[in-house]
């Protein structure tokens, strides 16, 4: 992030812009056509994604220094998901333009991009490894290591439909860890 900042600041007439957005707000939506790449400099966003039924399916929380909107943008591909704010969110906008030029002439950023992607594809092995291998409650309790104050920023609803579960059964997984290391985990949900 900080490089993208330096690109920011190093041209008085840059393309690359600050943005906020209020808890709702949509940063990109899915089937949509994607015009730049965003960079989370403040907040939290979910990433997800609205099946036919109507049920939304969260493929990841997207916290500072996160990513997205790159893949649409090499791929020439309409967006695959929903990204919207949970809490007020700073972010930085690449235009495609600038984002294509930038992979043309910048061997940084074009470094920093190539890892960035190649960091997903880990992440993403990693999660599904661990998804398939571990339980709800040791999916929740590494889920609290990451974001200590999950329940603070993320709705219940949210947090079991990241975990691939329902509401009642987080509930029903709740009591059994140690209620001391969730903050403000309200007693009706025990």
């Amino acid at each position: 992030m900080d490089y993208i900042v330096k690109l920011k600041l190093s041209d008085s007439n840059s393309l690359i812009t600050e943005h906020k957005a209020v808890v709702g707000e949509k940063i990109i939506t899915q089937k949509t056509n994607v015009q730049s790449v965003y960079l989370i400099k403040d907040g939290l966003a979910k990433c997800y994604l609205t099946e036919e039924t109507g049920n939304d399916f969260i493929q990841e929380f997207f916290g500072a220094g996160e990513v997205f909107g790159e893949i649409e943008l090499i791929t020439n591909e309409f967006s695959f998901c929903t990204i919207e704010a949970l809490v007020p969110t700073i972010y930085f906008r690449i235009p495609k333009k600038t984002f294509d030029n930038l992979i043309k002439e910048d061997a940084i950023f074009n470094t920093f991009l190539l890892e960035l992607l190649a960091s997903k594809i880990r992440y993403t092995a990693l999660r599904h490894s661990y998804n398939q291998s571990h339980t709800i409650e040791e999916k929740l309790r590494s889920l609290l290591n990451e974001l200590p104050d999950l329940f603070k920023k993320i709705a219940k609803n949210d947090i079991a439909n990241y975990l691939g579960i329902t509401v009642r059964s987080l509930n029903r997984v709740l009591p059994n860890l140690n209620t001391n290391s969730i903050p403000h985990l309200g007693s009706s949900s025990q």
